[in-house]
Parts: structure tokens; C-alpha cells; sequence
């Protein structure tokens, strides 16, 4: 890993862009790494565009701004492909994430993202199945974590777990971890 990993993540308010940037910075403080885990957004209402970031480094991380030059861009509102360069600071080795049924070859076309990898999973849909609502974050959690090494599929889910279950019970705990697991098996990547 790099001297500080950087995830930037775009949604819209009440997708868990959110709660996804947490999950995967606090995965990875468990594991002995320094992280930061925020959002940007102002007095918006849900719906509105936002994003969040994940800092994840070795040494302890100084910087307090958003992320410029991510090394991995989520996208879990697709629509947001065509409001604003999602692609914006990625460097050629960066990862492009979108939650989509559509191929990375059209995703990578629509965005001209032409370096790095784009990674897509129907993340929405895996959510309806799984969880029986359209929240594609801990879905997209799974699609990361297949594609990028940076914290277990394991450390995902003791986060959900530490997190979900006395809020929402053990069957959406379970089925938030089925989720992560089911999107990890069928993210597609070119």
C-alpha cells in the first residue's frame, strides 16, 4: 500500500455513502491503521448529491481536506455519471467502481475513464434481493474489497455486525453481510 490510501465516494444523501466510508476506515483501524472517514455535503436534504472519503495509511495522516487524487472512486448512484466528472483526480492505476448492471467497457466509455480499472456491480439490485430495499452501500463494500486488497471481507463484516445489530436485529444484520458477500462474487471488472 501506498504511503495513504484514498477512496472518494459519490451518492446521493441516504444511499450510506456515508456509513460505507466508515465501515472501511474502521475495518481498517481495527486492523492497526490510522484512517479518516468523512462526508462532504451541506444543508442538502436526502437525494442531493454528496460525497465522503476514506483515508487509510500506515503513519499518522495529516492532511484535513477532501480527497483530490483518489486512488479508488465509488459511484454508488449511477445517475450521477452524467451530473459530475466522477472520474475527477483519478490517477492511471486508479479503480472506478459504479453500481450498475451495465459492462465496465460502457461505463468506461460513458465516463472516458481509459487508464486504471472500472469495476461494476448491480449493487441496487443485489440490495432489493438481499435486503429487500434499494441501500447499494454495503453491496459496494463487497465489489471493493474484491477488487482492491486494502481491508478482509471479514473486517467488513464484523463492522456491520458491530454496528447493526442492536440497531436493526441479527436477520438485517445477516443479511447486510449476505449482501457484501454476494456483490464480492459478482462484481465485474475491465
Amino acid at each position: 500500500m501506498k504511503k495513504i490510501f484514498e477512496v472518494r465516494w459519490h451518492g446521493r444523501g441516504g444511499q450510506g455513502a456515508k456509513t460505507a466510508a466508515q465501515f472501511l476506515g474502521e475495518a481498517a483501524l481495527d486492523t492497526g491503521k490510522y484512517i479518516q472517514a468523512f462526508p462532504e455535503y451541506g444543508p442538502e436534504r436526502a437525494g442531493a448529491p454528496m460525497r465522503s472519503y476514506t483515508r487509510i495509511s500506515d503513519l499518522p495522516i495529516t492532511i484535513h481536506s477532501g480527497v483530490t487524487n483518489p486512488d479508488v472512486v465509488v459511484v454508488i448512484d449511477p445517475t450521477l455519471l452524467d451530473a459530475e466528472d466522477v472520474t475527477e483526480g483519478l490517477g492511471e492505476n486508479g479503480v472506478l467502481f459504479v453500481n450498475t448492471p451495465e459492462a465496465p467497457a460502457v461505463v468506461r466509455q460513458k465516463t472516458k475513464f481509459s487508464a486504471g480499472k472500472v469495476a461494476t456491480c448491480d449493487a441496487t439490485k443485489i440490495s432489493l434481493e438481499v435486503l429487500g430495499i434499494p441501500m447499494p452501500n454495503t453491496p459496494m463494500l463487497g465489489a471493493l474489497l474484491k477488487v482492491v486488497n486494502v481491508v478482509s471481507v471479514n473486517a467488513i463484516e464484523e463492522q456491520i455486525k458491530r454496528k447493526f445489530l442492536k440497531k436493526m436485529g441479527q436477520e438485517k444484520t445477516d443479511a447486510n453481510v449476505k449482501a457484501v458477500h454476494r456483490a464480492f462474487d459478482e462484481v465485474k471488472v475491465g
